[in-house]
């Protein structure tokens, strides 16, 4: 176990975790109560930063933003001598042994080389895909959602407008059956839609409008009206959800390191450690197999704690 001395950020580290987001997060507080010298390298945007409100963590009964979660977060875990560094790691690779082990990141900062730690944790999420519309990310989270298993509650009651491409928006707009029957699916790329889906749609009484959306109407402070259409016409609503598809998952250092990654690029974690198949690289969060859920990504940042202390421990 290591002191909480202040060692420069391009000594060596016992663990740095890669993305400041919520498993990182949480993975960082573990470790730091451990005593470990723990880095946090986070380049400022993910998930978390564009989320107005979480709603079904246990203990906030009125919701929590994702960038009130960071606050506390890094505040817990500079507390127990975390240290963060404000940058993007693009390059990650493994020392040789006779090199004295461990990993060597670049960050887009720093510079090559710039740090270096015997354990590595890849905390590096997820990016929605969704155009950029205005008033469209001042919603997020707090009208206008992504995740129905998070959120899809929070349409109850409510006339909803999907904003989504394809068949994937009109999935989306099948799966919120569930809370509400007030729907309209506004097909904002014009994609197409499997005549199944069509069927299903028309079947439910969802109406599809297949125009281009100029800009999402909000009357204050993030409470979603409806979006104005590229024809001028306006359709209106009181929650929206966005459903694109080709979310980007931030798994190019995995890739770079040799870590498995499944078909569609979240990275393979053993589910009791949530290490990968390359020694001393873990995964949590939204970048690594699971359902990208806020409470899950704490639940695999501590995990992937635990099982690093376990590692360090053995290398004592």
């Amino acid at each position: 176990m290591s002191s909480h001395t202040t060692p420069p950020l391009d000594s060596e580290q016992d663990a740095i975790i890669v993305g400041g987001g919520i498993a990182g997060l949480q993975a960082a507080l573990q470790l730091g109560r451990y005593g470990y010298r723990v880095l946090v390298v986070d380049a400022g945007r993910g998930r978390s930063t564009l989320c107005r409100g979480y709603h079904n963590v246990l203990g906030w009964p009125d919701g929590v933003s994702g960038a009130e979660l960071r606050r506390l977060g890094r505040q817990q875990a500079e507390a127990v001598g975390v240290r963060f560094a404000d940058d993007e790691i693009v390059q990650a690779a493994a020392r040789p042994d006779e090199a004295g082990g461990g990993f060597v990141l670049d960050g887009r900062q720093e510079g090559e080389g710039a740090y270096r730690s015997r354990l590595l944790l890849l905390a590096t999420g997820i990016m929605d895909r969704f155009p950029a519309l205005p008033g469209l990310e001042i919603c997020l989270g707090k009208s206008v959602y992504v995740c129905p298993d998070c959120d899809g509650y929070e349409i109850k009651g409510h006339p909803t407008v999907v904003l989504g491409a394809g068949s994937v928006g009109a999935s989306m707009a099948l799966t919120l059956t569930y809370w509400n029957d007030r729907l309209v699916y506004v097909n904002h790329e014009q994609k197409e839609i499997e005549a199944e889906l069509l069927a299903e749609l028309e079947r439910h009484g969802i109406e599809v409008v297949s125009e281009p959306i100029v800009r999402v109407l909000e009357r204050e402070d993030g409470c979603f009206e409806g979006v104005e259409l590229a024809d001028g016409r306006v359709v209106p609503g009181e929650r929206g959800f966005i459903a694109f598809g080709g979310n980007r998952v931030h798994s190019e250092l995995a890739q770079q390191l040799g870590v498995e990654r499944m078909d569609n690029r979240h990275i393979v974690t053993d589910p009791r450690s949530k290490m990968t198949n390359v020694p001393g690289v873990w995964a949590a969060g939204d970048v690594a197999v699971h359902s990208e859920q806020v409470t899950i990504a704490m639940g695999e940042g501590s995990q992937a704690a635990i099982w690093m202390h376990k590692t360090l421990m053995r290398q004592a």
